[in-house]
């Protein structure tokens, strides 16, 4: 049974007019976003065009760039997330990230995901409770309930992946980014991954940028289609936001001929 989406998302955040520099570069030109809950959001479109950056802006990950900041407004349930009296650690709790290459920490299985909770002090009744909710969730439980103890590098990298997912949900997010979480990952492991998106998307909305135009019409809900433009005075490239639509409409029928070019693969 096809998915229904509603014509225009439930908003749990939203980018207006956002322009994101690193130094006298700007990388990111006005964007205008809003992103739906319990929704898989896509962003594609050429290297160089932003999308990572842009992700990296929806949990302030990019405070942590030399030169880089942010202009214009990202909202959270309608809360600016780049306010002064936002504390960026818990936007980051809300607002996961789950990166392109594996990236566990250098301790056990149980240990990568109590590592969060603990860290950020949540109150938790029982840590073993938790952290086997979150590898069942992440779809790793069955794999790994055996060897807790073992070091996750001991894992293969898709199971990486899916510890990385599981870290994240640990620590009660609402919002899960995905920087090209599969483009490390071999055809088996990143079907994996997917079914897992599919399922996240019940309790979480997704934001995920894909090189892999077949993934996002496999799992995503809504694409947005990102494009470099040139200035004319320098030749720098910026990255704009071409259009925004649900995701059967985007590969169908787009309404900008750059997407169709972009998606049939005369470019990019």
């Amino acid at each position: 049974m096809e998915r229904e989406i509603p014509t225009t998302p439930r908003r749990i955040m939203a980018c207006e007019d956002v322009n994101v520099y690193y130094g006298d570069f700007r990388a990111v030109t006005s964007v205008d976003l809003t992103f739906g809950k319990n929704e898989i959001t896509a962003l594609i479109g050429p290297s160089g065009c932003g999308k990572s950056t842009l992700l990296r802006s929806l949990n302030r990950m990019n405070d942590m760039v030399l030169g880089a900041r942010v202009e214009g407004s990202v909202t959270f349930h309608d809360q600016e997330i780049y306010a002064k009296e936002v504390d960026p650690i818990e936007v980051r709790r809300r607002i996961g990230m789950v990166f392109q290459k594996p990236n566990p920490f250098p301790k056990s299985i149980y240990d990568n995901i109590a590592y969060g909770p603990k860290v950020t002090g949540m109150k938790v009744s029982s840590m073993d409770d938790l952290v086997e909710e979150a590898l069942t969730r992440a779809a790793l439980w069955g794999e790994v309930k055996d060897k807790l103890k073992q070091s996750a590098y001991g894992l293969s990298g898709g199971q990486q992946q899916r510890l990385c997912i599981a870290r994240t949900i640990a620590v009660n997010p609402e919002v899960i980014l995905m920087d090209e979480p599969c483009s490390a990952l071999d055809p088996i492991a990143t079907s994996r991954i997917e079914d897992l998106m599919v399922e996240l998307r019940e309790d979480y909305s997704i934001i995920i940028v894909t090189h892999n135009m077949q993934q996002a019409a496999r799992v995503a809900d809504r694409t947005a289609f990102f494009t470099a433009l040139a200035d004319e005075g320098t030749g720098d490239r910026t990255g704009v936001l071409v259009e925004y639509d649900k995701t059967a409409t985007i590969f169908g029928s787009p309404a900008d001929q750059r997407t169709e070019d972009y998606i049939s693969g005369r470019f990019g």
